[in-house]
């Protein structure tokens, strides 16, 4: 297996060298710390690899994207050179929107994508998004969005040093994802899993089911108590991603697996 020698991935050690490399992409204002503690649920059958964006963690002096286009372009220059056999993305909110786009443009450049695509937390890109944009609210407005949202560390918020250092970053995020334009083509072949939380109204059910037009192959959507953050406070959630990795790998299994011959 390819291991990532970029500063765009991160892989996490602890698996067999023929494991599937899930790549993780995280919502607005995430970074890598997210995802670390899920490798314990997935070795050996399953290696994490985060996606470590401009301007946070190890990068956060790096200005970060504003545009989904060249963030994908860029992250598709990064990832190519060490695409490993079998992978899949996962990510939630931005990190869905990102993900989607990123196998999309690995099928524009000829390259092999995702054997599957598990969004979480994200309308399907062909639908409107009936919320205003926020990016560009004054200060106390848009921090009062974040704080509905419900995914901002409190004392990011109460702190004058961590708004200075963070604020712009959740505010180029924002952008990136609210002045997102949809354009049409056929759907991908790798299968589509929409995870979503019960209680989040931006985010209903009917539009998380509408990912099923993304895909030609199998589509699953699982529900999970919680609001927009629900992959913070749902027990279940590792657990059903896991299973649904595990099912992934046992239908790449038997898809590779020789046909027996017939009894005569």
């Amino acid at each position: 297996m390819k291991k990532s020698q970029s500063k765009w991935f991160e892989d996490l050690p602890g698996v067999k060298e023929e494991a599937l490399r899930l790549f993780c992409f995280p919502y607005a204002g995430g970074n890598t710390q997210v995802f670390r503690h899920w490798q314990r649920h997935f070795a050996p059958d399953t290696s994490l690899s985060l996606a470590q964006l401009p301007g946070r963690g190890a990068r956060l002096g790096e200005p970060p994207f504003k545009q989904y286009k060249p963030l994908v372009n860029a992250l598709a220059d990064a990832i190519i050179p060490q695409l490993p056999q079998t992978f899949a993305f996962w990510g939630h909110s931005m990190g869905a929107l990102i993900s989607f786009e990123l196998a999309r443009e690995l099928r524009r450049r000829g390259q092999p994508g995702p054997v599957a695509l598990f969004v979480s937390g994200r309308i399907a890109p062909h639908t409107t998004d009936p919320d205003p944009p926020a990016f560009n609210l004054p200060e106390q407005e848009f921090i009062a969005e974040l704080r509905r949202l419900n995914g901002t560390p409190r004392e990011v918020l109460e702190s004058p040093e961590l708004k200075e250092l963070f604020l712009p970053v959740l505010r180029a995020d924002f952008e990136l994802v609210e002045t997102y334009v949809y354009e049409p083509e056929p759907p991908l072949a790798c299968d589509i899993h929409a995870y979503g939380g019960l209680q989040d109204t931006g985010v209903p059910t009917a539009s998380m089911k509408a990912w099923q037009q993304q895909t030609s192959g199998t589509f699953k959507m699982r529900m999970f108590p919680g609001d927009h953050f629900f992959i913070h406070t749902s027990a279940e959630l590792v657990h059903a991603l896991r299973r649904d990795v595990l099912d992934l790998l046992q239908k790449i299994s038997a898809r590779h697996r020789p046909a027996q011959p017939l009894n005569r």
